[in-house]
């Protein structure tokens, strides 16, 4: 019998693909088939033709598992779905048996599965398919994926586990995630005292890596759905600071942070023609990930000849300003792609150390 795991979390961005991207490879360490399944996705894709979720599409990506994309994304939804469900356009128990197929289908053929929900447990309810409806429906245990912190991490976990409970779904462990390194220990002995009566068990994931929660340039030239012009080899590279180059060209270029993004308009000549000249030095390389050169002034031509020369990677748009692009991209939450190779080889490193798989596989035991 194949061994499930139901990844839920207390909201949106706790951490929920990371850990299934870090638990399938570790698993794939102990067991021979490994098999992955997004339920309900509301994040639709396509992949080789099969209209999936995005994460599913990520995880046969990563690894290797595009033989069964047709079952790692049973129900996918769209814009217009919750409508045609409650207009009755859609059946509820068609979705459910998709569902129900899907999972069978991959138990025949796993040893382990991971079955990860969308967002907070409640997710699905307008489709009668609430994350915790799942877990009960395939019979899998829950492993609840939350912040880092204590009052409000319990609350929150108390509030959710009460959909879990009314559903007949067993949560068997809590994943306290993104922790403060030097809180760690103190974070997890207050929340272990905290739900000590709590029918689970308390386990500590990640500390906090802002590096995974930051963007690629390949990222951002999607978000503002713009060009990248200059080295595409580049394209993976993390950013880790974004600047507004508002300033003298002297002070910005003394304030350069590591690995920035710098937001330049277009009538900043002097202020372009050094950073692009600078990107060519390597020992300030590191500091400049790239460009957004925003404005409704050309680039002079010569100004535009020195960019180019330099390869220096940059997004020109005239339709946006500066302060909208800025607060763009910094009120973005950047996801794992298959192509953030940086991010998938830190996610894997930070999971062989700080995750103990076997007995948290022990947890998950059938019997």
């Amino acid at each position: 019998m194949a061994r499930k795991i139901f990844i839920a979390a207390t909201g949106q961005n706790s951490g929920k693909t990371t850990t299934s991207i870090s638990l399938l490879h570790l698993a794939r360490k102990k067991y021979e088939r490994i098999g992955f399944i997004k339920p309900i996705g509301p994040k639709p894709a396509v992949l080789r033709g099969i209209p999936v979720d995005k994460d599913a599409a990520l995880i046969a990506q990563v690894f290797g598992l595009e033989k069964d994309l047709r079952y790692m994304s049973p129900v996918v939804v769209y814009p217009d779905t919750s409508r045609r469900v409650i207009d009755g356009d859609i059946c509820v128990s068609d979705l459910q048996e998709r569902i129900l197929h899907a999972c069978h289908e991959l138990e025949k053929q796993c040893d382990f599965i991971i079955i990860e929900g969308s967002g907070h447990p409640g997710v699905g309810s307008v489709l009668k398919l609430s994350n915790a409806r799942i877990a009960r429906l395939l019979n899998a245990p829950v492993l609840m994926v939350t912040g880092g912190g204590v009052g409000n991490v319990i609350d929150t976990v108390c509030l959710n586990l009460a959909l879990f409970e009314k559903e007949g779904a067993e949560v068997r462990a809590m994943l306290a995630n993104k922790l403060i390194p030097e809180k760690r220990e103190n974070v997890l002995d207050y929340l272990r005292r905290a739900l000590i009566d709590e029918p689970f068990t308390v386990i500590g994931g990640f500390d906090y890596h802002p590096v995974l929660a930051n963007p690629t340039l390949r990222r951002i030239s999607r978000l503002l759905d713009l060009r990248l012009n200059g080295n595409h080899r580049e394209m993976g590279r993390i950013i880790h600071n974004v600047q507004i180059g508002a300033a003298s060209t002297q002070r910005v270029t003394e304030m350069l942070k590591d690995a920035s993004l710098l937001i330049v308009t277009s009538s900043r000549d002097e202020l372009l023609v050094t950073l692009a000249n600078m990107y060519q030095m390597p020992e300030y390389r590191s500091r400049i990930s790239g460009l957004v050169i925003p404005g409704l002034s050309p680039v002079s031509v010569i100004t535009q000849r020195i960019l180019d020369r330099s390869k220096i990677p940059y997004l020109r748009t005239m339709t946006q300003s500066t302060a909208e692009l800025y607060r763009l991209i910094t009120e973005d939450v950047s996801k794992i792609t298959a192509e953030d190779r940086e991010k998938l080889d830190l996610v894997r490193a930070l999971a062989e150390h700080s995750l103990d798989f076997n007995a948290l596989d022990k947890l998950f035991d059938a019997a």
